[in-house]
């Protein structure tokens, strides 16, 4: 069985529909026995952080999967400052990885852009990406587009590590989302939907209720003229008839065919219909689990044994290959 690995920041504010939608839904109907899920707490250290809301986003973040159907008894749940091994074996591969493809990296040209002085780790945060993911010898990682060239330095790491010590990793393969699951902002419609990044009527937070929810919706972008079509320059209802189709399954084509001649307003009205009964039992799960934190922190406790003892045979044979003593 091919054992995928995804993770998680616990940073910004609460999780948003494009998480939902292009992530924890998907994770939930994937997951197979094997499947690792992991809040990448240290990965959010990289940008300046308060410690105490580190740990809230990161019991949040948690509780959020669960709510959206991760099962504990099915995959493994747990925090990446846990396993201790993800930090072991970030170090040695930065003995692999090279300065050079590290500042090829988007990414951190993008968050360091501007700024005289930036964090190592932030430089070498795709090494302790690949680490995640190397750990677990994951075969298969579900992402999205803009992770897509942190997932090739971690297969080229794989590639040169196995080559120079002997075969050790399982060279991991990129699953992408299908068409329409890329959220976009309501009101910057060719941005990404981004914790960090949407304004607050541009992101739809998990944590809003359902008439923020329809608000936001409702005063997203659209485009001159009335109809209800995907098009080059009709870029705010492309956005809204992918987000439809995202949360319905319908396609874009019958979803035009729903709306014609019927104007923004019943098309809006009925979006945000639909967005709130995908979130309704989301919502109301998070909220049950959300009044037993501890239960939440158990769950996760558990995740971390299951993963250290994988993580630990990875690294047993790690050890050896690199020269380390027993």
């Amino acid at each position: 069985m091919a054992r995928a690995f995804s993770g998680i920041q616990p940073s910004g504010s609460s999780p948003h529909l494009g998480n939902y939608l292009g992530a924890f839904r998907r994770w939930a109907e994937d997951q197979q026995p094997d499947d690792v899920y992991c809040v990448v707490d240290l990965h959010a250290m990289t940008l300046p952080y308060d410690p105490q809301e580190l740990r809230e986003r990161t019991i949040a973040v948690a509780t959020w999967l669960l709510a959206a159907g991760i099962d504990p008894d099915v995959s493994t749940l747990f925090v990446q400052s846990h396993v201790r091994e993800h930090s072991e074996l970030a170090w040695i591969l930065n003995c692999v990885a090279t300065t050079g493809e590290l500042r090829r990296m988007v990414q951190f040209k993008e968050k360091s852009k501007g700024s005289e002085s930036v964090t190592v780790g932030l430089f070498t945060y795709p090494v302790l990406q690949a680490a995640d993911i190397l750990l677990y010898q994951a075969r298969e990682v579900p992402i999205g587009e803009d992770q897509r060239q942190h997932l090739e330095l971690s297969r080229d790491i794989a590639l040169r590590f196995n080559h120079r010590y002997g075969d050790t990793f399982t060279v991991p393969r990129p699953t992408f989302p299908p068409a329409g699951a890329r959220i976009m902002d309501l009101q910057d419609v060719h941005a990404k939907m981004s914790k960090s990044v949407s304004s607050p009527q541009g992101i739809v937070d998990l944590l809003d209720d359902e008439r923020a929810t329809e608000r936001k919706i409702k005063r997203a972008v659209t485009d001159s003229g009335g109809e209800v079509r995907a098009a080059h320059d009709k870029p705010g209802v492309t956005n809204l008839l992918d987000l439809l189709a995202a949360v319905t399954g319908a396609t874009t084509g019958e979803l035009e065919q729903r709306y014609q001649g019927q104007g923004y307003g019943a098309f809006k009205t009925e979006i945000a219909e639909a967005v709130n009964g995908v979130l309704r039992p989301v919502r109301q799960r998070y909220a049950e689990l959300a009044a037993d934190p501890g239960a939440v922190a158990e769950i996760l406790h558990k995740g971390a044994d299951r993963a250290r003892a994988m993580a630990e045979d990875t690294m047993r044979t790690v050890r050896e290959r690199v020269g380390l003593l027993r």
